[in-house]
């Protein structure tokens, strides 16, 4: 096979080329054949890859082993190294063959990924050139009759896609592995949805295809994507929290939620802003691990608790990330079995990997000596995650936030339309006194769930997590002899992060920026993950102040009313 090949030459309108086509019939059959595969550099050795690598690892280990076994008995029998026989002189040239052969072996997709999109770009900037008439003469010239110019493949061909489509209907493709076989995430979502299309007879028309990254969400966001939802994107503010203002993103499709949450901010910021205190920071990961009796479950429960041995689990833990910094561990038995609560910082990202990693270590380390545990699972819900739970509750997970505000007496009348006895009575009927007859668990609010979906689905952050992110207890008290309210926003686990997962998407990307917290903080680890969740922390607070406000003025149902109810003619929906 002739290793220089290249991709085939799209061919010249007929124009450009001073004529009519020379390809003819054989030409015309050519292209309706199968398509050619694209060269690889692999195809310039003489035997099979596999074959390949196999003969140079064999060389590689067997020349290095035997260097050493020779310079081994010269130490013995003190003989200089530099002093070599022409065996040794072979083996090193082996050795140094059989080593770049390796080296460019690791490196041969990327160096073919380069090439074949040099010459990709090359036929692009040619087909630019001669749909604008900018052909230079020698392209242009007739092309010699003897000649047959090679037939043009499609990167696109309807009729491939039409076969394609059919084998993953009938099952000889798997939906899964169209993009590792397309090598286009674009193509491979188009294939999948008609595929979807026609085994279930419902129409796709409406969910968005085009205008989306599908490479950007390959391997780390969603697996088997057939389009995308749009969701449109309000904003609030600006918030004034701790002397800084924020215009914050809300991601929602409920009516009233943003306007609210800006009145609340409008009322916050007449009153001079709020403030925000961090108590704590650390996600957690808990696995249950299992012994033959109690009291070796009792044995490592005071082994992990005890502070002797917390610097050396410490070092184990930390081997896993360069952010990842052991915090506690708290344990609790169930029997003979052991539930494990790590906690620990992880900088901006959210940090349920970077945790989880570090936990495997610790196991790994504890095997020695305790090689009778059985690890059951990495996570036992001890943690607890995507779970409403007591534990997060009380002890926190993620980041700890207090946000308060000091709103006037005027700013309550004029801009809430309430005043503040009822504002105080309200929340404690409702969110206290009413959650507690309702069984509530982290839930002594109004809707602090409706201000973290918004944002969390608006910057990248994962939409499951708000189940403990937004556990929050509300409290409000008339001040200054009954004339000015105080409000405040408790919320033990806020779990977020502005790097990885969704945070890298292009939409999501923006929002963060919005906020000023994109990206990891260089200077400050962790920073801009604590300033994003004290921000929720504050839409929360305004977010609570405008609702009770408006139940406590009797203006929630005619607002929804007004903004919250659809126009459409939903007889005339299909």
């Amino acid at each position: 096979m002739d290793a220089r090949r290249r991709p085939p030459k799209p061919p010249l309108p007929s124009a450009a080329r001073g004529g009519p086509s020379h390809r003819g019939d054989e030409g015309g059959s050519a292209s309706s054949s199968r398509p050619l595969e694209p060269p690889r550099a692999s195809d310039a050795l003489p035997l099979p890859l596999y074959l390949t690598n196999a003969v140079f690892f064999t060389l590689f280990f067997s020349v290095a082993y035997y260097l050493l076994h020779r310079w081994r008995d010269k130490i013995h029998d003190s003989v200089p190294l530099h002093v070599v026989t022409l065996p040794e002189i072979a083996a090193i040239v082996s050795l140094v063959a059989s080593f770049i052969y390796l080296l460019g072996f690791f490196g041969i997709d990327f160096v073919q990924s380069f090439i074949a999109r040099a010459s990709h770009d090359a036929w692009e900037d040619l087909d630019d050139d001669v749909s604008r008439g900018f052909v230079c003469t020698d392209i242009a010239a007739p092309l010699p009759k003897s000649v047959d110019p090679e037939p043009a493949i499609s990167a696109l061909s309807c009729a491939e896609d039409e076969e394609i489509v059919k084998s993953v209907v009938d099952g000889t493709i798997p939906s899964y592995s169209l993009e590792s076989k397309l090598s286009d995430c674009r193509r491979a979502a188009f294939v999948r949805r008609e595929a979807l299309q026609r085994t279930t007879g419902r129409s796709l028309t409406d969910l968005p295809l085009e205008g989306f990254d599908y490479e950007s969400i390959l391997g780390q966001c969603c697996e088997l994507p057939v389009g995308y939802v749009q969701i449109p994107v309000g904003v609030a503010g600006p918030l004034l929290l701790d002397g800084f203002k924020y215009h914050v993103p809300m991601a929602t499709t409920e009516g009233c939620l943003v306007a609210s949450t800006n009145r609340g901010c409008k009322a916050i910021y007449a009153s001079g802003g709020a403030r925000s205190v961090l108590l704590r920071d650390g996600m957690t990961r808990a696995p249950v691990v299992r012994f033959g009796d109690v009291k070796r479950a009792s044995e490592l429960k005071f082994f992990l608790e005890d502070p002797v041995n917390f610097d050396t689990l410490e070092l184990v833990f930390n081997r896993s990330s360069r952010f990842a910094r052991l915090q506690s561990i708290k344990c609790s038995i169930a029997g003979k079995n052991l539930y494990m609560r790590f906690s620990c910082s992880t900088g901006d990202a959210m940090g349920m990997n970077m945790v989880s990693k570090g936990v495997q270590n610790v196991l790994d380390f504890l095997q020695n000596d305790f090689p009778d545990m059985d690890v059951i699972g990495i996570s036992g819900n001890f943690c607890s995650d995507k779970k409403p739970a007591a534990v997060n509750w009380i002890e926190g997970r993620g980041k700890s936030v207090v946000c308060e505000a000091l709103i006037k007496e005027d700013v309550v009348k004029q801009v809430l339309k309430t005043n503040v006895a009822a504002l105080v009575e309200l929340n404690m009927l409702k969110n206290l006194t009413g959650s507690a007859v309702a069984g509530a668990l982290g839930g002594f609010n109004a809707h602090a769930s409706n201000i973290v979906s918004a944002i969390f689905i608006a910057t990248g952050q994962d939409p499951a997590q708000n189940v403990e992110s937004s556990h929050c207890i509300t409290m409000m008290e008339a001040v200054n002899e009954g004339r000015d309210l105080h409000v405040s926003v408790t919320m033990p686990s806020i779990e977020v992060g502005t790097v990885g997962g969704g945070t890298q998407l292009a939409s999501q990307s923006a929002c963060l920026n919005m906020l000023g917290v994109r990206g990891a903080n260089k200077e400050f680890p962790g920073a801009n993950a604590r300033l994003l969740a004290t921000i929720i922390a504050g839409s929360v607070l305004v977010g609570e102040l405008s609702l009770l406000s408006a139940i406590a003025a009797g203006q929630l149902v005619k607002s929804h009313m007004k903004y919250n109810r659809s126009s459409r003619d939903v007889t005339k929906v299909c």
